[in-house]
């Protein structure tokens, strides 16, 4: 009887460490909507755990035109606020300068760039108890295998508004995943890893994996300076 005793507390104890964020109303609407096609939708609490607080992070893309037979897509990354059962905009790339540049046709081509894709990889509280960040990897490729980045977005309560922490970028690749421990939710940073005059056919691995944390507003990578901190 004792043993099931202790194994209940155990049980409350785990669950209330657990955040108990609010839920979700059923219908939601976006104001504007996102344009394009919808590819994935997140719900996040950037500031924090309230009902009031729920936001949601949205990639969309729409197709701009057509080179080379293939289709070519602008990207969006769209973050919303709810206020009763509407989400209203607060930030969108490529208005804004992260994760995407507008796409564009090269002069005197039929050729456009930059090719693009993306994907939230989720919301965790990587600064920190009481509010969430949303993880978002993109690449961008106009020649070569192009540039690849790992963007964490925040929601400054000082300035009220949507702001990114410096971030993660690499050649040809970026893949990130949040991880939890006992020292709280870090990012684990998978790419290959290049020297300052390796050549981009030719990594000095081809899979390396850095654990990043935040601290005193920047990334502190285990192993050190495996990838490149670019500033927001």
């Amino acid at each position: 009887m004792r043993r099931f005793v202790r194994g209940v507390i155990a049980v409350l104890f785990m669950l209330a460490a657990v955040p108990a964020y609010a839920e979700e109303p059923p219908h939601p609407t976006f104001d504007p909507a996102p344009p394009g096609q919808v590819v994935q939708s997140q719900l996040v609490y950037l500031a924090g755990e309230a009902m009031h607080n729920q936001w949601r992070g949205v990639l969309s893309k729409k197709r701009v035109a057509t080179s080379g037979g293939a289709a070519v897509y602008q990207w969006y990354l769209s973050l919303y606020a709810i206020d009763g059962t509407v989400y209203h905009l607060k930030y969108r790339s490529p208005a804004q300068p992260h994760p995407f540049d507008a796409v564009a046709k090269a002069e005197g081509s039929d050729h456009w760039f930059p090719w693009q894709h993306a994907r939230i990889v989720g919301a965790s509280e990587l600064m920190g108890p009481g509010a969430q960040e949303l993880v978002v990897e993109s690449q961008s490729i106009g020649a070569d295998c192009g540039l690849a980045r790992v963007d964490v977005f925040f929601f400054d309560a000082a300035l009220q508004t949507v702001m990114t922490t410096p971030g993660i970028q690499n050649y040809c690749g970026l893949q990130a995943a949040i991880v939890h421990g006992a020292q709280g939710d870090a990012l684990a940073v998978t790419g290959p890893l290049y020297g300052p005059k390796t050549p981009l056919c030719c990594p000095l691995k081809p899979k390396a994996t850095a654990i990043l944390r935040f601290h005193n507003g920047t990334w502190e990578q285990s192993p050190r300076a495996t990838f490149t901190v670019v500033n927001p």
